[in-house]
């Protein structure tokens, strides 16, 4: 009988520590669109690395996720949709980009605001864009170019 309740409360232990896991997913996570942010998008010619659920940044702190890319059939390029905290405003003449935390690290999306004192509206589109650059296609370049 001892072993009943003890293998009872091992498993009540493990089924705890799931549902523990699952709700510091939802608000890490952040399921769905949080009602207190707005949504901006950014269109890059190379969005390698960028993923639904990567982070955006500002001066090196969270401030939002990314929740949708898709390709311009017509430009050929990466639409990036995010979500950045509804009490950030974002001057007009910002620039996103494509960053990566270092060789190995994670990718991730860096607003760099500029000095305008026009604001962005919810929805509007962040023109100043620079895209993924590629380590691997930098090192082919250094190597395969001839010396002149």
């Amino acid at each position: 009988m001892a072993s009943n309740a003890a293998e009872s409360l091992i498993g009540a232990v493990v089924v705890a520590t799931a549902v523990g896991f699952l709700v510091f997913a939802g608000q890490v996570g952040s399921f769905g669109k949080s009602d207190d942010s707005f949504e901006y998008t950014a269109k890059f010619f190379s969005a390698e690395g960028l993923a639904v659920g990567s982070e955006v940044h500002l001066a090196g702190v969270q401030v939002g996720t990314v929740t949708d890319l898709s390709l311009d059939r017509i430009s050929y390029q990466a639409i990036a949709t995010f979500d950045v905290l509804s009490d950030i405003e974002i001057p007009d003449d910002t620039e996103a980009k494509v960053a990566s935390e270092g060789l190995l690290g994670g990718t991730f999306l860096e607003l760099t605001p500029g000095g305008s004192e026009v604001m962005l509206k919810p929805g509007e589109e962040i023109i100043y864009t620079q895209g993924a650059l590629s380590l691997l296609n930098l090192l082919m370049r250094f190597v395969t170019e001839p010396d002149e």
